[in-house]
């Protein structure tokens, strides 16, 4: 948990930018479910609410550059405070994408509400954003009880995003040459598979940058087992 510091106004305004990046980690897990349910429900009024609602996130990263801003420049922080102001900043950019890329799934949603679906495409997706979502989830709390062993709990599951992602890519290969007709169709499928991946990588940015607000040091391990992970919170318990 964070620290409590003599000046009481000075942990409200580290609690509120905390709870920025609470409520848009939230807004974009809703975003990228709602996206890509639009898709698997062939819904292009969903995914027109989602395209619109993207704004939100817009304007969440505005609010977060601004405390964020704020407090640098009134309580001069230092050490793991000035870690933490700085990781934020970057946190909220890796949200802001994400955001991108729940829209830029709607988008293609619409343009593939037009065109023959395959649904076990569709449910594959639908799985492999499941995963996404469920790294939201846990990011979040990692970030709000600065917990790394969480935090290297997600870098792993990053893992099997991508493993999911190249099954999917199989897949779609497979349905594109059994039936050129479903070329178009496929070519929006491989991107919005790329898109949830990219969303997975952009959870795994924001564990590794409470790893630096915490430890003062960059993570360089790169991806790790659970045993592996294992080792290194240890590792980080003895450091105390």
């Amino acid at each position: 948990m964070p620290q409590q510091h003599i000046v009481k106004a000075y942990d409200k305004e580290l609690a509120a930018l905390d709870q920025l990046i609470a409520d848009m980690a939230r807004q974009v897990r809703v975003l990228l479910t709602e996206s890509v349910t639009s898709l698997v429900r062939n819904d292009d009024v969903l995914a027109q609410s989602v395209i619109k609602s993207d704004k939100e996130i817009d304007a969440l990263q505005v609010a977060i550059d601004k405390q964020a801003t704020m407090l640098l420049a009134l309580r001069q922080p230092m050490a793991a405070d000035l870690r933490t102001i700085i990781a934020s900043l970057r946190v909220s950019n890796d949200l802001e994408r994400m955001g991108d890329y729940a829209k830029n799934i709607s988008k293609r949603t619409i343009t593939l509400s037009k065109i023959p679906m395959m649904a076990s495409a569709a449910r594959s997706v639908e799985r492999m954003s499941m995963l996404a979502c469920a790294m939201i989830d846990d990011v979040l709390e990692a970030w709000l009880q600065r917990d790394i062993e969480l935090a290297l709990k997600v870098i792993h599951q990053d893992e099997e995003v991508d493993q999911l992602h190249t099954s999917l890519f199989r897949e779609i290969l497979t349905y594109m040459m059994e039936d050129p007709r479903n070329i178009t169709a496929c070519t929006h499928l491989m991107f919005i598979s790329k898109n949830i991946e990219r969303v997975g990588d952009h959870a795994t940015n924001i564990a590794e940058q409470l790893y630096f607000a915490v430890k003062g040091k960059a993570f360089n391990e790169g991806h790790v087992s659970l045993d592996e992970a294992s080792a290194i919170v240890a590792e980080q318990g003895s450091d105390k």
